[in-house]
């Protein structure tokens, strides 16, 4: 995973993955030098997510496998005529691109369990993009 200011670089090496950016999130908070306000965590990919929820490894299992049954690979969609991947757009749109969290004396509020992920949909992919903004005060 690469960082610059406001982008997160990610690969991923499975067709559906979860990948936790907390910690590169964080990172861009702190540079951003803003303490109350709100980051805005965006996926620039219209078959990946982004997600909030408990880092445990039975949920993340239980996450991917419900993205896989609700939209699953194979069904009549019609964008399979054209890519093959409806599911992963389907199952992006569904669950959404983007994550806004409140920034409090220059940190994520996040609950005790809370931690943020990048979703896979349609991988293995490298250079998915995630942008960082933070703004505030």
């Amino acid at each position: 995973m690469n960082v610059k200011l406001g982008e997160i670089r990610i690969d991923t090496i499975n067709q559906k993955e979860l990948v936790d950016i907390t910690g590169e999130v964080s990172k861009g908070v702190t540079k951003s030098e803003i303490n109350n306000g709100i980051c805005v965590v965006y996926s620039m990919h219209s078959t990946s997510a982004i997600i909030i929820n408990e880092n445990e490894a039975g949920l993340r299992e239980d996450i991917l496998k419900k993205a896989s049954d609700d939209f699953c690979s194979g069904s009549s969609w019609q964008h399979d005529r054209i890519d093959d991947n409806a599911a992963a757009h389907l199952a992006a749109a569904f669950t959404g691109p983007s994550v806004v969290i409140p920034v409090k004396n220059g940190s994520l509020t996040l609950g005790m369990w809370q931690s943020v992920f990048f979703l896979e949909l349609d991988g293995p992919r490298s250079g998915r993009r995630v942008v960082i903004e933070v703004i505030g005060e």
